[in-house]
């Protein structure tokens, strides 16, 4: 049996204008400009990752699909509205259409302090039969989940997500990787992504959107 030890990495976005509605305190300008930058720094983390050999980002907004294509990514359609994991598992048949060879990885798109390296280090982790996931900081959802093949990715992603996964049989993986852990749903994780240092795109926003830090 094959065990590719690269992945194709699986980023949906949503439309940034209803995207990070628990952000919602802050000005809608503010708030799109924030999702937009969290997404282009986890989808330049993923492209600059040793073991990701390409990046496939999912999203029915044109702005952004247009971003990614110029950051180097592949761009796919939402494939069925309103359920992430029936269009995560459609993403997947196309990824492995296209490059056989290589696992696929789904990965949350509010990372701004996602390390390539770290990425890296977890996916060396994904066993060769099997799926195998990342808590996020609270234990309860989901950052990553990941499989060397498609018959074995069969992503949960939603409310407790993490019980889901495990109840799946998913291998938990990467409890000490911070930067693959921290996703923001609110302000108070922006914070501990910025001491875990966020990427340039949500560096550059957080500088707009308060300008007195940086």
């Amino acid at each position: 049996m094959s065990s590719p030890s690269s992945f194709v990495a699986l980023v949906p976005v949503k439309p940034p204008a209803v995207g990070k509605s628990r952000l919602g305190t802050m000005p809608d300008p503010d708030r799109i400009r924030l999702a937009t930058a969290f997404a282009l720094d986890t989808i330049a983390a993923a492209l600059a990752a040793e073991r990701v050999a390409d990046v496939m980002v999912v999203t029915d907004d044109f702005r952004f699909a247009s971003m990614a294509r110029e950051a180097g990514c592949s761009v796919l359609p939402d494939g069925v509205n309103g359920d992430l994991n029936a269009t995560l598992e459609q993403a997947a048949h196309e990824c492995t259409r296209r490059w056989p060879a290589h696992g696929l990885v789904a990965l949350c798109a509010d990372l701004p302090a996602l390390h390539p390296t770290e990425l890296s280090a977890a996916l060396a982790d994904v066993p060769l039969e099997g799926a195998a996931f990342v808590a996020d900081a609270a234990g309860t959802g989901t950052t990553m989940y990941a499989a060397r093949s498609l018959r074995d990715f069969k992503p949960g992603f939603g409310l407790a997500s993490a019980q889901r996964h495990r109840s799946d049989g998913a291998r938990l993986i990467g409890e000490d990787l911070a930067s693959l852990r921290h996703d923001v749903d609110e302000a108070g994780d922006l914070g501990r992504a910025m001491v875990l240092g966020v990427g340039v795109h949500t560096a550059a926003a957080i500088h707009v959107w308060r300008p007195e830090v940086g």
